[in-house]
């Protein structure tokens, strides 16, 4: 047999073998993609309610539509959220026995809902609740107690 004669029944073979391995790289490719993608929301609901409850705990409890701009936007002024589908319905503020000096201000971030690039079995995944809760300080600023 020379090197351009193939034996009968062999035509595609590697054709079929390149098939099955890049279906199974671009596989695994894409789920370390998506992998990556959903730690990083991850990390940054978890920095949203740190950071709610970090801006909370330096304000007066009326300020609650503020702190839940501080999540979803970063700042009071802001309009382009940080994280595509979060809102300000998806952030609780709580404020227990809120002083200067005492107290506890709690932030969540709940029902945050992570949406997958190319959904190969769902489309979308449920994001766990993220709680962060400080206690209250005046860090140099006398809140005003209402």
């Amino acid at each position: 047999m020379t090197k351009r004669q193939t034996r009968k029944g062999e035509h595609g073979a590697s054709l079929l073998e390149f098939a099955i391995a890049a279906t199974v790289f671009l596989t695994v490719l894409f789920a370390i993609v998506e992998f990556g993608r959903a730690l990083w929301v991850h990390n940054a609901l978890s920095d949203a309610a740190r950071r709610g409850a970090r801006y909370a705990v330096l304000h007066k409890a009326t300020d609650i539509d503020d702190v839940k701009k501080v999540v979803v936007y970063g700042d009071t002024t802001s309009t382009t959220p940080l994280l595509e589908n979060l809102s300000t319905t998806n952030v609780d503020v709580t404020y227990n026995g809120f002083n200067l000096d005492e107290g506890t201000v709690s932030v969540s971030v709940h029902d945050y809902s992570f949406q997958l690039v190319l959904p190969l079995l769902v489309s979308s995944i449920s994001m766990p609740n993220y709680t962060t809760t400080l206690t209250g300080e005046s860090a140099g600023l006398i809140p005003d107690v209402e």
